[in-house]
């Protein structure tokens, strides 16, 4: 690989080549998109969002995507930097996002490799055939103060669903409903975490999903039977080619999408569900938020995400563009919920260190961990920490420092040298298998767990607020650390190397909600 001459590496980009067969150079001619993200002004951004913070939520006045764009969005003259790197190495630019601070470019591996100085290698993974890169990412020296990511040359699954079937016990065969520990409607959850009443009417929730699809034969015959007619308006959106594509397996990301959809549609049948589908990589992850996020045909209000994985798997590049997207989802109002991860404290890693999950972890997300829960009628007759088949993520962040709204609770890692830095989770729900969500996936009746469920049905709970309040919330983290009362609050169990306590803890955050005690606290 030859660095070219003037070139500056991009902060960040560094990356390490995967386990796997290496297959050799990829071919000249195969055609590459990448992402570029631009720098705008994000430090005014976060000063914006700090204020808005510091309000009640009737006071906020949040941003619309064009004063996004003009008074935080990428310059123009960046804009024109990157046009002029494509004319340089005949490259074709496509989208241009400047609220999104995004510019894509398409052009043959070879032209790629010489525009950013990196060798392009196949790989054989144990997820299939990949393209890899080690090292640095470059750009023109003239180029380098403009960028702040490039995406896309690398295409290793970035991250996983975060939902568990019931197993039985052997093989491949799931637990049908009927044989759970127990397990539970959406709307059966809905009434022992006492949500206010609501139907989420005039609100849309984006849901993003990395595999997988849903069969609308499915989801009627699922809503029907809860009595909910007519079923809930869902809408597929592809980004960068992926689109919804159901696989028949409930085993597969099909399970994820179906649980996504079904959880927030139970809860908030009233609202819009618009389902974002793209490729699993870190290129495909981003371009799926800034979809929902800067979506002008659908005014998301709050979007859901299953899916993550280790921050260390994730480059620090891909980690601070995914979090500057969710701080201009707080600057539109939008709150953004993400699932803690299915793992426990080592978030699947086997070097014997806690790990915390991403973008969970991201300060402008709100982190939603998972417990076991035993109900009888719409009371809680016990709720622990998650910790059997699976266990709840939850931990302290390598990347992120604290932020404000968790001073008070000071995140504490359990790694040597006891780091302080971003605390995951924030809130939680029932996510145990055991004890899981009744859903209907590829004509089967399942129960489902894992943290997967919490991000929609805490995202079906605000659109119930937000539709009650008459507002949107983001940031919704400052206010959910001072109502600490309309919260179970879980003190028995751990996910490995955390401990539940009274309080907040990287198990089960501020713990389970009671919703319409929080709609109380939010309306004074």
């Amino acid at each position: 690989m030859n660095i070219s001459t003037g070139a500056v590496p991009v902060e960040g980009s560094t990356r390490s080549l995967p386990d796997g067969v290496d297959l050799g150079p990829v071919s000249p001619r195969e055609v590459l998109e990448v992402t570029l993200v631009l720098r705008g002004s994000v430090p005014n951004l976060r000063e914006h969002v700090a204020l808005l913070a510091d309000l009640p939520p009737g006071k906020r006045k949040h941003l619309t995507r064009s004063e996004l764009r003009d008074e935080f969005g990428a310059a123009n003259d960046d804009v024109d930097l990157v046009r002029r790197l494509a004319t340089e190495h005949d490259l074709t630019v496509g989208g241009i996002d400047r609220g999104a601070r995004t510019v894509t470019l398409t052009g043959s591996s070879a032209q790629m490799a010489e525009a950013f100085s990196v060798e392009l290698r196949s790989y054989q993974t144990d997820t299939g055939t990949i393209r890899a890169r080690q090292g640095e990412v470059h750009v023109p020296d003239w180029l380098g103060p403009s960028v702040e990511a490039v995406l896309g040359l690398d295409t290793r699954p970035q991250a996983r669903p975060h939902f568990r079937l019931a197993p039985t016990g052997s093989g491949t065969a799931f637990r049908p409903a009927a044989a759970a520990v127990q397990s539970f409607t959406p709307l059966q959850l809905a009434n022992v975490y006492q949500f206010p009443e609501g139907s989420g009417e005039g609100q849309t929730i984006a849901i993003i999903e990395l595999g997988g699809g849903f069969e609308t034969a499915d989801l009627t015959h699922y809503f029907t039977g809860l009595g909910i007619t007519p079923a809930p308006t869902v809408t597929a959106v592809a980004v960068d080619g992926v689109g919804n594509a159901p696989s028949g397996d409930p085993n597969s990301a099909d399970g994820e999408v179906v649980l996504d959809v079904e959880v927030c549609g139970a809860v908030a049948p009233a609202a819009q569900i618009v389902v974002y589908f793209a490729p699993n990589t870190d290129k495909g992850f981003l371009d799926a938020v800034n979809a929902a996020v800067h979506d002008t045909t659908h005014d998301v209000a709050v979007v859901s995400i299953s899916w993550g994985g280790p921050e260390s798997a994730w480059t620090s590049q891909a980690l601070d563009a995914m979090d500057a997207a969710f701080l201009a989802a707080s600057a539109l109002g939008i709150s953004v919920f993400c699932a803690s991860g299915d793992n426990g404290s080592a978030d699947g890693e086997n070097d014997g260190l806690a790990h915390v999950d991403f973008p969970a972890s991201s300060p402008n997300a709100v982190a939603c961990g998972g417990t076991t829960l035993r109900a009888t009628g719409t009371s809680i007759a016990s709720e622990t920490v998650w910790n059997g088949a699976g266990a709840t993520g939850g931990g302290v962040s390598d990347h992120f420092s604290v932020p404000g709204y968790q001073t008070g609770v000071h995140p504490t890692s359990a790694n040597p040298g006891a780091r302080t830095g971003r605390g995951v989770p924030d809130v939680a729900a029932v996510a145990d298998p055991e004890t899981g969500y009744e859903v209907f996936v590829d004509g089967r009746a399942l129960v489902i767990g894992g943290t997967s469920a919490v991000a929609p049905l805490w995202a079906g709970l605000t659109a119930r607020l937000q539709q009650a309040l008459g507002q949107k919330l983001a940031p919704l983290q400052p206010h959910l650390y001072t109502v600490g009362t309309a919260f179970h609050d879980i003190v028995e169990g751990n996910n490995g190397a955390y401990q539940a306590q009274p309080g907040w803890d990287a198990c089960t955050g501020l713990g389970s909600p009671n919703g319409q005690a929080i709609l109380n606290a939010l309306s004074t």
